[in-house]
């Protein structure tokens, strides 16, 4: 039986989403049920981090079969993309007033975007 550890350096997806409050919900789609809440974007990370944990650590002390990570390797993750010089200056002073790189704000907007147009 692989044990927790195997399960941990696992490459899990994990979405994150800005609530209309202005809190933060992550989630693991692979791993059903696994979510959580922060107030901030800072701590979304770590917060998603510790419930991913306390989710494969119940899974292996109950025998719950962990499903592995749905299949990604057809996509690198990368692309490029040309926008306007003032898309660009918009984005960059975004994302430098809330203290994150511009391409974490890019994957959050898309994100967002994708969600409410139910692709994916």
């Amino acid at each position: 039986m692989k044990d927790l550890n195997y399960y941990l350096n696992l490459k899990y997806p994990l979405t994150i989403l800005q609530e209309d409050d202005g809190s933060y919900y992550a989630e693991y789609p692979d791993l059903k049920g696994c979510m959580t809440v922060a107030s901030s974007f800072e701590e979304i990370h770590e917060m998603a981090d510790d419930a991913k944990l306390a989710w494969l650590e119940t899974a292996v002390d109950n025998n719950i079969i962990i499903p592995e990570p749905k299949e990604a390797s057809a996509y690198s993750g990368n692309f490029k993309l040309r926008i306007p010089k003032s898309l660009h200056k918009q984005l960059a002073e975004e994302a430098k007033q809330e203290g994150i790189s511009m391409n974490q704000l890019c994957v959050y907007l898309l994100s967002k975007e994708l969600e409410h147009h139910h692709y994916a």
